[in-house]
């Protein structure tokens, strides 16, 4: 099982949207997939259609001691080929809860072990922060993918986070691997926007040449527990998601 995160430290960025629409275009490609979320606001679990989920990954983390779970024991089935490990507002507790475990960073790594003959990728949502979650997520993935507004803000946002890769890279995963930067809510009319993805490739960050835009009926999709690609499948920021998910794919197929 190959394992991405979705992973930017600041919020309004689109990733949990990009996690749930990657999953419907992986899904429909035929590859088994597992999304996981690890937000403690839990926009995937409701994204994929439930307002709450008992057991969900709280179950599975634990706190100060090992979860009562296994991964196995609360995936639910969102569609074919497509299963979610869901998430709670109990996650923010269970992240204070896990500072006092041994090997408290790779908590996560641990429990997607279990599963690993069963799908072919793991996308991985985090919250929007550089919290232990985020870190569990980065120490137990192959790559990251960032997604991130090319603004400003946005911009300088992406540097501090790639610092905290470069700092998992040196402690917990060496063989952490950046997938790429997704320029998401993109609107070429704005010269801000422009500017952001060029300060983006002149500093050498790994750019996809995808784009995705800014549309409403994206979060009006995820407000009614789809993703795009089934709930406007001509809305152009779905042709942006199927192209992103054939990037997605070649890496798939590379050999690690």
């Amino acid at each position: 099982m190959r394992i991405l995160t979705i992973a930017n430290h600041k919020g309004g960025t689109g990733k949990t949207a990009t996690t749930r629409t990657l999953g419907d275009v992986l899904a429909r490609k035929g590859y088994k997939v597992l999304l996981m979320d690890l937000d403690p606001q839990s926009s995937l679990t409701t994204s994929c259609g439930y307002s709450e989920a008992d057991p969900n990954l709280t179950d599975v983390i634990g706190g100060s001691q090992p979860g009562s779970k296994a991964i196995k024991e609360i995936v639910l089935h969102i569609g074919d080929n497509l299963d979610l490990a869901p998430s709670n507002l109990a996650m923010a507790k269970t992240e204070q809860d896990i500072f006092s475990r041994l090997s408290r960073e790779y908590i996560v790594k641990k429990a997607l072990a279990e599963v690993a003959n069963k799908y072919d990728v793991c996308l991985i949502d985090c919250p929007p922060s550089l919290s232990l979650l985020v870190i569990n997520a980065l120490a137990a993935s192959e790559a990251v993918l960032i997604p991130t507004q090319p603004m400003p803000i946005d911009v300088a946002g992406v540097k501090l986070f790639l610092d905290t890769i470069n700092a998992v890279r040196d402690s917990l995963n060496v063989d952490l691997s950046i997938l790429g930067v997704l320029t998401t809510f993109y609107d070429d009319r704005l010269n801000t926007h422009k500017a952001g993805v060029k300060s983006m490739k002149k500093a050498g960050w790994p750019v996809l040449p995808v784009m995705i835009g800014r549309s409403v009926r994206v979060g009006e999709s995820a407000a009614l527990g789809e993703s795009i690609m089934t709930f406007e499948p001509g809305n152009p920021q779905a042709a942006a998601y199927e192209e992103l998910g054939g990037l997605i794919e070649l890496w798939l197929k590379k050999t690690r």
